[in-house]
């Protein structure tokens, strides 16, 4: 049904998306819906929504919050399956986190068991679940996680924990990128330190392959871009140097900097109600010198292969 109640159906059904305006959400909504699939988000703003997604004609925009259960019944009714995209990145305490990245999964969740239809759940969530102790948001994450396996019960659900996602639209490694596209490159955290990638297409290429599925076993899954040991960041900037054919000046930024910025940062958030990016917890994570991730259960699961290597990836990013 449509917010009015009325049955709507694509080839396939619908399906419900939380953030669809957002970065990953969009390329879900995108892909979702050329395969058939007819896709109703949830947005804060629907206009900002219809802009971000103005190729899809027959998007249906449910204007709401995850605090709103009558907006979220309105975005879940009729469907087959939910995709809660939504959630925090920024922020500088745990209540900011906890209140989006877990309580609104339990919200949602208890709201999806509700309807008639029995919709499956995919939760994105994020590699960041895997080191809960490093930080307010990786704990939320986790914490997200298990509040979905506690309410779920006979639910159809699996959980998706990706590593840093980028591509067209990403705003959180655009400044990094576009500096280096100014010929300077900023290293924070360990040398040594090594991390997958995963580009937009090929997460939203792995819902797909879910929503194929029959049958979701409640569990979580890691998923990366097919390069099994990850990447340094020294990697990454020799990479982007090649496509660009221009050496990149290193900068490595020191972590008594990147301390005293994340610490006024966490002051400031208290006096503003602003949500800022770098905090302390945040360096923790950056300083985190494993993040690679593991593909071999997802590709047993579902067959999914990821298509896009980083070169590739960052071509394409370069061009938007």
């Amino acid at each position: 049904m449509n917010v009015n109640g009325t049955l709507v159906t694509g080839r396939k059904g619908v399906v419900a998306i939380t953030g669809v305006s957002g970065f990953i959400g969009s390329a879900v909504a995108r892909r979702l819906t050329a395969a058939g699939w007819r896709v109703r988000g949830l947005a804060r703003s629907s206009s900002q929504a219809r802009i971000r997604l103005s190729t899809l004609d027959k998007l249906e925009i449910v204007e709401g919050t995850l605090e709103d259960s009558s907006s979220l019944r309105q975005l879940v009714r009729g469907s087959r399956v939910v995709i809660h995209c939504a959630g925090a990145v920024r922020g500088a305490h745990a209540e900011h986190f906890n209140r989006v990245n877990a309580d609104g999964v339990t919200a949602l969740v208890r709201i999806t068991r509700e309807m008639a239809e029995k919709p499956s759940f995919l939760l994105l969530s994020s590699l960041a679940a895997r080191e809960p102790q490093l930080s307010a948001y990786a704990a939320s994450k986790k914490e997200g996680e298990r509040q979905l396996a506690m309410v779920a019960g006979e639910m159809p659900w699996i959980a998706l924990r990706p590593p840093a996602v980028y591509g067209p639209g990403d705003r959180e490694l655009l400044p990094l990128f576009r500096l280096m596209e100014k010929g300077v490159a900023l290293l924070v955290g360990e040398r040594q330190a090594r991390f997958s990638m995963l580009y937009v297409d090929d997460l939203a290429a792995a819902i797909q392959s879910f929503l194929e599925q029959s049958e979701w076993p409640q569990t979580i899954y890691e998923l990366h871009d097919g390069h099994p040991d990850g990447y340094s960041w020294d990697e990454v900037v020799a990479l982007f140097s090649r496509l660009r054919a221009k050496k990149l000046i290193k900068l490595h930024l020191p972590l008594s900097l990147l301390s005293l910025a994340a610490n006024m940062n966490q002051v400031l958030s208290r006096l503003t109600g602003k949500h800022p990016m770098l905090t302390p917890g945040k360096i923790r994570e950056l300083y985190h010198t494993d993040w690679v991730c593991d593909n071999q259960a997802i590709m047993a699961e579902i067959g999914w292969q990821p298509k896009v290597c980083l070169e590739e990836g960052l071509r394409r990013t370069m061009k938007w």
